[in-house]
């Protein structure tokens, strides 16, 4: 992590193609800039749309790892500048659709590469593959969605330093599985010496293997994560070094059947997965150390097994056949959790009522599309550690009428302010009025507030504005107007603002609320969201007008539930991206945005 004023450098550096020539030409300097430096800057001149090939040059002698993932605009010139980089361990190119096999010669032989991604290349095929077998150090190797045969597969037993595979979506086959064992033979020896030196990841995700093909896996002894996803495989045998597998889609009969130390999972995946017999299905598997179990759109009938599985943090059931009466058996097991998903399920305030009392960790929370009313809502308010809280889709109103003299409703997200760990609270497609909101102003800590109702007017604004961390606000589809946004008084750390589906807005009255608050980005059918820092123009604001409307059906778009892969470790950004689902030993959990 760059300090401020390496920061503040990088700033100035990348502020414009003119700042760009003014030290372009100082190469000695460059070159003994640490590397962390230089990828920062490099990260940003990418992003500010600065960067081009012949720029590369600068920093052959300095960039060890370098990410261009999704850039339309690499292709072999750009290969040609990068195969000069003397000290490069690492390139990312996944979903550079120009890549070609004829860019990867610029890359062979480069003794101290160790990680290519060529995920949905697609113009990648075995010729492609024969270039990387000279890059003799390379141990990640990701070529999932390309273009690679079973052919070029077998191939891949030639680069004995491998430790993981990606082969996701190609036609992986019993046969080219099996010329791939002579890859591990020697990873083994090297293990024997050094622990390190192991095949950790294999994904032939899509792939051809049968339940034949899986028991070849026995021969690979270090292998610690698998993905079968959406295979033919039912039956797997014991692979005791497994800590990880993902059996998505698939139909299941047995798991790690057979003699031997049984693996001790850590995480396990099982989404849409229909499992015929679960007794027979779980038998084998140890459980003692399972964390993160995934049974989302699964055809499990019966939750009972999860009595077992007191170590589980992470627990999706979201579009399952959980019911009110299979929550006991969550409550059983909850003294750990962390994550729990039961969006799209018949839950009800009944059945979180079970919880209350037994999830005394519990951060994340996801309800979305569940039958749960207001009730709901004081039985979630004992819940203390929690952090995210979704219920759109619901029944949830935010008043509870009471039958007295008295007329006004009782505001039950009232009893959210018991919760001091509060940073996100979703609110989506639920029948919600104005009067709700109010009590949300006194949560301290909340920073993310998604709200969605044609019942919401321009007094909403009001409410909210007195909420004094919120960072994102939503409030999509509502009756806003021109005079209401010009009244609304934003809170001091508001940094987006998306009021998408405010049809009575217009343009004029959304880009004088940009430029009277230029930090805060605007989202709306009739304005385009700009980094001012990326494009030289000269109005302060952060929003420009569209050439063209989106299309309706883009405005009626709607956020999904966050999921147990959009969960990630260590940072305090709350919008940042998620690039895949690995298993984290479980640290400081924190909330991303979804898509």
């Amino acid at each position: 992590m760059e300090s401020l004023l390496e920061r503040m450098c990088i700033e100035a550096a990348t502020e414009s193609a003119a700042a760009v020539e003014k030290w372009r030409r100082q190469r000695r300097t460059l070159e003994r800039m640490p590397s962390h430096l230089a990828e920062a800057l490099l990260r940003h001149l990418l992003r500010r749309r600065l960067l081009f090939p012949s720029l590369l040059e600068v920093f052959k002698y300095s960039v060890e790892e370098i990410d261009l993932r999704g850039e339309s605009c690499v292709d072999a010139e750009w290969m040609a500048y990068l195969g000069a980089f003397r000290y490069l361990r690492s390139i990312i190119l996944a979903d550079c659709n120009r890549i070609n096999n004829s860019a990867l010669w610029s890359i062979t032989g480069m003794a101290n590469l160790k990680e290519v991604d060529l995920s949905r290349c697609s113009k990648i095929t075995d010729a492609g593959i024969r270039h990387l077998l000279s890059v003799p150090a390379l141990e990640k190797l990701c070529i999932s969605q390309t273009g690679v045969t079973a052919d070029g597969i077998a191939g891949l037993a030639s680069l004995t330093n491998l430790f993981m595979l990606d082969l996701g979506g190609l036609p992986v086959t019993d046969s080219a599985l099996s010329s791939l064992q002579g890859l591990l033979g020697l990873s083994l020896l090297m293990d024997l010496k050094l622990c390190s030196q192991k095949v950790e990841t294999f994904r032939p995700l899509g792939s051809e293997i049968s339940n034949e093909g899986a028991v070849l896996l026995k021969t690979f002894p270090s292998l610690s994560s698998l993905n079968l996803a959406w295979t033919n495989v039912t039956n797997l045998p014991n692979l005791s070094s497994l800590a990880y597998l993902n059996m998505s889609n698939c139909t299941i009969h047995s798991l790690f059947e057979g003699e031997g130390h049984k693996a001790c999972m850590e995480k396990l995946v099982l989404s849409g997965a229909t499992i015929t017999n679960v007794s027979e299905a779980f038998q084998y598997v140890e459980t003692s150390k399972l964390c993160f179990l995934d049974l989302s759109s699964s055809s499990l009938q019966s939750f009972s097994f999860l009595r077992s599985m007191n170590a589980l943090t992470n627990l999706n059931l979201s579009d399952s056949a959980v019911v009110d009466n299979s929550v006991e058996h969550i409550a059983y097991i909850g003294a750990n959790l962390r994550y729990l998903n039961l969006s799209s399920t018949k839950v009800t305030s009944e059945g979180i009522g079970a919880l209350a009392g037994h999830v005394p960790n519990l951060e994340i929370v996801l309800l979305s599309g569940t039958p749960i009313d207001d009730t709901a809502v004081s039985y979630i308010s004992v819940m203390p550690s929690l952090k995210a809280i979704n219920l759109s889709k619901t029944n949830v109103k935010g008043l509870i009428h009471q039958e007295s003299d008295v007329s006004d409703d009782v505001p039950t997200f009232a009893a959210l302010q018991n919760l001091s760990h509060l940073e996100r609270l979703d609110l989506e497609e639920i029948h919600i009025k104005d009067a709700a909101l109010h009590p949300l102003t006194n949560l301290g800590r909340l920073s993310y507030l998604s709200l969605r109702s044609i019942s919401l007017t321009d007094a909403s604004l009001y409410h909210v504005s007195s909420a004094p961390k919120l960072v994102y606000l939503g409030i999509r589809d509502a009756v806003l107007t021109d005079s209401g946004l010009n009244c609304f008084i934003p809170p001091p750390t508001l940094e987006v603002l998306d009021l998408r589906g405010c049809w009575l807005l217009t343009k004029d009255a959304l880009v004088l609320f940009s430029h009277k608050h230029p930090q805060i980005e605007i989202r709306h059918e009739l304005v385009e969201t700009l980094d001012k820092r990326n494009f030289q123009y000269s109005s302060p604001s952060r929003v420009t007008t569209k050439n063209s409307q989106h299309k309706r059906k883009q405005d009626k778009s709607s956020t999904s539930p966050l999921r147990s892969d959009e969960i990630f470790l260590g940072s305090k950004q709350l919008n940042a991206p998620i690039a895949d689902a690995t298993f984290v030993p479980c640290a400081s959990l924190e909330i991303v945005d979804y898509v």
